[in-house]
């Protein structure tokens, strides 16, 4: 058996302890997706947020955790990229979101009767895709995934669009200057 670094440990267990009271910061969401999408907020950056640019961001969603009730992180990446640039003065009209989703998170994007029926747990995903669509996000589902995978379009959450494919949708979305956030 190794032997347990207490020295590591309780440096790990300070820093996360100390460095949050001095720094006096916690995450914050909204205000563009109240319940989601937590940022840290960053003062005196070097590189300025133009805040007279309009960001188009095009969010590449195919994985998905092994758990069927965890919230998908990749998805929530679009709420913390609206909520981040919200927060730092860039005018919401000017924050152009798309979310193409396919592959293993094709499962996210369908309604929590849906998700009950194949996985017995409501989809833990709905609410936050609900909230994207109300803020003017685009979530588009790849058709193939959709034939392949068995999640037809009635299933879908109400907002969510079909299309060809994940291809089709990334390479239109990029052709009208979305730029592609693959993380």
């Amino acid at each position: 058996m190794s032997e347990f670094n207490f020295k590591g440990f309780f440096l790990v267990v300070f820093s996360l302890i100390f460095g949050h009271f001095v720094s006096g910061q916690a995450k914050e969401s909204g205000p563009v997706i109240k319940d989601y999408g937590k940022v840290w907020e960053v003062e005196n950056t070097d590189f300025k947020t133009d805040q007279t640019k309009t960001y188009k961001a095009v969010f590449d969603i195919m994985n998905s955790p092994e758990d069927s009730s965890q919230l998908n992180a990749s998805i929530e990446t679009a709420a913390r990229f609206l909520n981040m640039h919200a927060q730092n003065g860039v005018p919401v009209e000017h924050l152009k979101v798309a979310l193409v989703v396919h592959n293993k998170a094709s499962k996210d994007v369908i309604t929590s009767e849906a998700y009950t029926t194949k996985y017995g747990t409501d989809n833990p995903n709905e609410q936050l895709i609900k909230d994207l669509i109300g803020a003017g996000a685009q979530v588009i589902f790849c058709g193939q995934s959709s034939a392949s995978r068995g999640f037809p379009k009635d299933e879908l959450i109400e907002g969510v669009q079909l299309s060809l494919s994940a291809m089709t949708a990334l390479i239109q979305l990029q052709d009208d200057n979305y730029r592609l956030i693959k993380f």
